[in-house]
């Protein structure tokens, strides 16, 4: 969430940036509102002084045996008390028609963000790796899991409808290897701690984050008005929500491998085949909890972490840096990793690291204080896929497919396979 003290500072600011992202100006509507709630504050803080001075003045003119100016100091006491209720309660409307707004705008965008209107103003940072060749022809996920008899979509739908899948046998463990893969490489080299989050969270938590009021129809809500998380971002973010942290003790990584869910509203028709778009899938997802002089380098930390899984994997992928039209709604600024899918002939998006500074820390209200200053700072939080499991295995089902249809285990998954080497048909 943004300031309204920092929009009513810096509205063209404010309109710029929301130009950058396709969005209509709303400085102008926005100080309005806040002008009509300052006004209605001064006037309850002005009857509240009223009132207190006149109640004063009743009793100094009980005192003085003034009788006709206490009748009517009363008077004006029992008026002033009379209308305050509605202007308070006009003042929570207003307080909340500007909190409402104020949720609905995005971040605003990085100065190095480059402009554009959706994923084609987005900009190739660099290329990791060659696209690997073979004298057998590629074959996407899904005709090679079916093949094994080891990815079961039919079997899927007939539980749970449409985008779920069952992994059976050596590519349910290949699955849960990178899965664990990614944990250790995160918790043991690149300094973050394991976490494992609550998987249903409260309206509070998913507004922290941002997915709620903008996002509702993308997510799932149980019948006890609980949301199913649709990343992990949402509960690890939110561990720091309503304190004080020491600033002395920043930065905070946290890491959880966690199942996530999404309704994919507004997807029909898209990636409808295989494991691309799933209602439920697995990622190792980091979170950041930084200040605000050190969250941009930790910008490029995670980045390099969510890099490292897949050079390890042997994947050949690249970084791309997403326009202002393509970039999320709390970041500031993102990097999408694409690895390469042999079978589609494209790359696809396996990872997404972005730098939100206070935008979620207000949501929430999470703060620090350093030793020497007096007050406090919201902290900055950034969040990334340290990578998405299910398009992990998706790519090395497709990387490593032999002439023969079987998949061969990338040597960084071994230790985790129990002497598998190779992926073959289910007999």
């Amino acid at each position: 969430m943004l300031d309204i003290k920092w929009i009513r500072e810096n509205a063209d600011v404010l309109d710029a940036a929301l130009a950058k992202r396709g969005a209509e100006p709303s400085s102008a509507s926005l100080i309005a509102v806040d002008e009509r709630r300052r006004t209605i504050l001064q006037s309850l803080q002005d009857m509240q002084s009223r009132r207190n001075t006149a109640s004063k003045d009743i009793g100094a003119a009980m005192a003085q045996k003034n009788n006709e100016l206490a009748e009517k100091l009363k008077a004006e006491v029992a008026e002033l008390k009379s209308s305050m209720p509605a202007l308070e309660e006009e003042s929570r409307q207003v307080e909340a028609e500007l909190n409402d707004a104020l949720s609905r705008l995005p971040n605003i965008p990085l100065d190095d963000v480059p402009v554009g209107s959706d994923e084609a103003g987005n900009v190739v940072t660099r290329v990791i790796g060659a696209k690997p060749t073979w004298n057998h022809q590629p074959r996407e996920h899904f005709e090679v899991g079916e093949a094994l008899g080891l990815m079961d979509f039919e079997g899927a739908a007939r539980i749970a409808g449409s985008r779920f899948t069952i992994l059976k046998g050596q590519l349910a463990r290949l699955e849960r290897a990178l899965g664990q893969f990614m944990l250790d490489l995160h918790t043991q080299e690149h300094g973050y701690t394991e976490v494992q989050p609550p998987l249903l969270v409260r309206d509070d938590a998913m507004y922290g984050t941002g997915q709620l009021p903008k996002f509702a129809e993308d997510l799932f809500r149980t019948t006890d008005d609980r949301w199913l998380i649709p990343t992990a971002e949402v509960p690890l973010t939110n561990i720091v929500r309503e304190q004080i942290l020491d600033g002395e003790k920043l930065p905070l990584r946290f890491t959880a491998l966690t199942p996530s869910f999404r309704s994919e509203a507004g997807s029909s028709g898209r990636d409808t085949r295989g494991m691309l778009r799933q209602h439920q899938f697995n990622k190792v997802e980091l979170v950041s909890i930084t200040d605000a002089e050190t969250s941009v380098a930790e910008h490029e930390r995670m980045t390099a972490c969510a890099e490292e899984v897949l050079k390890r994997l042997g994947l050949h992928y690249r970084v791309m840096t997403l326009c202002t039209g393509d970039m999320g709604f709390g970041a500031r600024k993102t990097y999408d990793l694409e690895v390469w899918l042999p079978g589609q002939d494209t790359y696809r998006e396996i990872s997404s690291c972005s730098v939100c500074g206070d935008f979620q820390a207000r949501r929430m209200n999470a703060r620090y204080r350093n030793k020497e200053d007096k007050g406090t700072k919201f902290v900055h939080s950034l969040n990334g896929s340290g990578v998405a499991v299910g398009r992990a295995l998706i790519a090395v089902i497709e990387n490593y497919l032999n002439a023969d249809g079987s998949v061969s285990v990338p040597d960084v998954l071994l230790p985790y396979m129990g002497g598998l080497t190779r992926i073959e048909k289910a007999a």
